[in-house]
């Protein structure tokens, strides 16, 4: 396996690192509970998805199971 013949300075290192941060979420928030949610997806506390998915119009949302 080729070994590099010179070795990489830290700024060559940093400048290939540059783009593996991690993004941040901002989170939002229920309308219904108020508690933070990621965006498009169901949420934790209650739930509550914001509308009717999958074109069931008139039906209610489920209610989260209590344990």
């Amino acid at each position: 396996m080729p070994n590099p013949k010179r070795r990489h300075s830290k700024h060559r290192k940093r400048i290939r690192r540059s783009h593996d941060a991690l993004a941040v979420i901002t989170p939002n928030h229920c309308p219904r509970c108020g508690s933070a949610t990621r965006p498009h997806r169901v949420c934790d506390n209650c739930g509550h998805y914001g509308f009717d998915k999958g074109g069931q119009k008139g039906t209610e949302v489920v209610e989260k199971d209590a344990f």
